[in-house]
């Protein structure tokens, strides 16, 4: 393994600034780096080696003329949910097959104008619909973590499995990733990383594959809270495309690094202790709120108690949203066709052929929901909740809370193929236990690691912020990473 891949974003940058190294070294030195492990992970489904080397030559050309963008010359992996002109983008579904998009993603667009270098695209689960990576078309991605003593393979999370793989094994310096119900934060904590959803509007969702459009959000996925906050700063805008983006200045993120604790009041909620949840999910936690204490915080408990009703809620909005969204993949413009006798007969044959079967449960969930005699009964009461859980946060901040301290997901990461998972699949949905009602409530959130459990696993923990806070989500994030330590695999591949 390269040098230069285990170097952060910051670092990276600071040394392409004076020249000390240049972004078409940093850049091959990722391109061999993935050739060589990416048969074992399965993190990216296309690698764009020419576009790469391209980029990177433009960014050392522009160092050289001093008009250095922000991220110039640092090579990024890609979820594949986000649009790139002339390159691959099918959300990992068949029935997007050989798709390549006219069009940049607002996301996109803002990162290579501040100089990124495109690796590749990203797996993920098929529609960002997963908790595992595992409904993948191009199949599942693997954890560069494994157990002490063990060669069994485990998932990196989900739906941003493959950014947080990659992220994890040094194939990419930094990549993008979206967040539903838990799909930047949970694939953090189970890699190591660290994942911030940013708040609702923060970042412009078009040009991204729509899975829930009220909850969808991108983020970045980085090896430390400093390349995150750097990622997120050229991520966010206004996009006069997505009227759901939010016109308030983009802050430096990176700036509320090192400020002091002092002043600032942590919630602890007392529903997010939850039955079973294992006794080193609880220890963990309790480190936490011992270092932002120790910080100069002060710790309150809390009460969000419509936290229960969050899950339930969850899975009726997202699949009735998805139900809508995916409506439009039928085989008459772009992506697959199976044909039939008839415009009916095609429509049913391709997506029969093109969406894979969890996909399918949710649109068929989704649908129900929405149906004649149900939509009142259930959709409408869902979105009742979903008010009520913005009312808990909102409560709580406005007493005073600054930030709310959560565990990131009730376990380390478990087996591919997990036949507890596999046969039921409200036990996958229960990853997104802690990290739901974030997306409900439009809020940020970010899981920073902050500890090993007893089989060698990374363990993460949650900041919840008020909207449009992110600054102060870093701040915090930074703490509690100064005294975990960052954490990395050891190498098997």
């Amino acid at each position: 393994m390269s040098e230069l891949t285990r170097l952060t974003i910051a670092e990276a940058r600071k040394k392409l600034l004076v020249k000390e190294i240049s972004a078409v070294e940093l850049t091959d030195a990722y391109l061999a780096a993935i050739d060589a492990a990416n048969p074992q992970f399965n993190a990216y489904v296309a690698v764009t080696h020419d576009i790469a080397r391209e980029q990177a030559k433009a960014s050392d050309a522009r160092i050289a003329a001093g008009k250095a963008g922000a991220l110039e010359g640092i090579p990024l992996g890609i979820k594949d949910l986000f649009a790139t002109r002339g390159v691959h983008t099918q959300a990992c579904s068949h029935i997007l097959d050989r798709f390549k998009p006219e069009y940049e993603s607002t996301v996109t667009a803002n990162l290579f104008a501040d100089g990124a270098v495109m690796l590749g695209k990203l797996n993920m689960d098929e529609f960002a619909m997963g908790s595992s990576n595992e409904t993948s078309y191009y199949g599942p991605v693997k954890n560069p973590w494994r157990a002490r003593g063990s060669n069994a393979d485990l998932v990196p999370g989900g739906s941003s499995g493959g950014s947080a793989a990659a992220v994890a094994a040094f194939l990419a310096a930094g990549a993008t990733a979206t967040d539903t119900g838990g799909s930047i934060r949970q694939p953090a904590a189970f890699t190591g990383t660290v994942g911030i959803k940013p708040t609702y509007g923060r970042c412009s969702r078009w040009g991204t594959v729509a899975f829930a459009s009220s909850l969808d959000q991108a983020g970045p996925i980085a090896r430390d809270v400093r390349d995150a906050a750097i990622l997120l700063k050229s991520m966010a805008s206004v996009d006069d495309k997505d009227t759901t983006s939010v016109d308030i200045a983009v802050p430096d993120y990176e700036a509320a690094l090192g400020r002091p604790l002092k002043g600032k009041k942590i919630g602890i909620p007392r529903e997010y202790r939850v039955d079973g949840m294992p006794d080193e999910i609880e220890k963990v936690w309790q480190q936490g709120i011992a270092w932002l204490r120790d910080a100069g915080a002060e710790i309150v408990d809390i009460s969000l108690p419509h936290t229960k009703y969050a899950l339930p809620a969850y899975y009726i909005v997202a699949p009735a949203e998805a139900s809508s969204n995916l409506a439009r993949y039928d085989g008459v413009r772009y992506g697959l066709r199976q044909d039939g006798k008839d415009i009916l007969e095609m429509y049913e044959r391709t997506r029969a052929a093109g969406f894979g079967t969890e996909v399918k449960r949710r649109i068929l969930i989704g649908t129900y929901v929405l149906s004649a005699g149900y939509y009142d009964a259930y959709y409408i009461r869902a979105q009742k909740v979903r008010t009520l859980i913005k009312r808990d946060f909102e409560i709580a901040f406005d007493a005073g809370v600054d930030a709310i301290l959560t565990p990131a997901t009730p376990s380390s990461a478990f087996g591919i193929a997990d036949q507890d998972m596999a046969n039921d699949p409200v036990k996958m949905y229960l990853n997104d236990i802690f990290t739901v009602t974030v997306n409900m409530a439009g809020l940020p959130g970010i899981a920073v690691p902050a500890g090993l459990d007893h089989k060698g696993l990374p363990l993460g923990l949650q900041l919840i912020g008020k909207a449009f806070d992110e600054e102060t989500l870093f701040q915090t994030a930074y703490v509690i990473e100064q005294a975990a330590g960052r954490f990395s695999p050891d190498k098997w591949w």
